[in-house]
């Protein structure tokens, strides 16, 4: 399968980093590359794993880089965020029992139970030091 667009972006574990994202994500969409379907899906999805690898994967006052390889194909797109953080499978996380109340609730995991819902495929591995989380969505025809 041939990549049709392919985008890297390097960014820092800095939450003002989720604006280039979404500035990624609109041009895309802006050049008929992305479908304008998938745009809001994408960024919250981005923002979620983006913020837990910021907030959780370093230690505070760092400066640490994060890839964000984004490739569409024909038929799908992938998502993957490559971190060298403290190991963290996001897909090991239990789903949260979204019937309990907010107060009765944990806190966390709702992120993660959300990339899980808006991605088709989610995978994680852990290589080289590195955390690899890849995300996949078909792209509706």
């Amino acid at each position: 399968m041939e990549n049709t667009n392919s985008n890297v972006l390097i960014l820092r574990n800095d939450v003002s980093e989720l604006t280039r994202v979404q500035l990624l994500l609109e041009s895309l969409e802006a050049a008929g590359t992305l479908p304008a379907a998938l745009l809001m899906p994408l960024n919250l999805v981005l923002e979620e794993a983006l913020t837990n690898i910021i907030f959780y994967a370093y230690e505070p006052g760092t400066s640490n880089d994060i890839k964000l390889e984004l490739t569409i194909y024909a038929d799908h797109l992938d998502l993957t965020l490559t971190d060298s953080g403290k190991p963290f499978d996001p897909t090991a996380s239990p789903d949260p029992d979204v019937n309990l109340s907010a107060e009765e609730r944990p806190i966390g995991g709702l992120g993660i139970f959300l990339i899980r819902k808006l991605m088709d495929d989610v995978n994680y591995q852990r290589q080289n030091e590195h955390n690899i989380l890849t995300m996949s969505k078909k792209i509706p025809s």
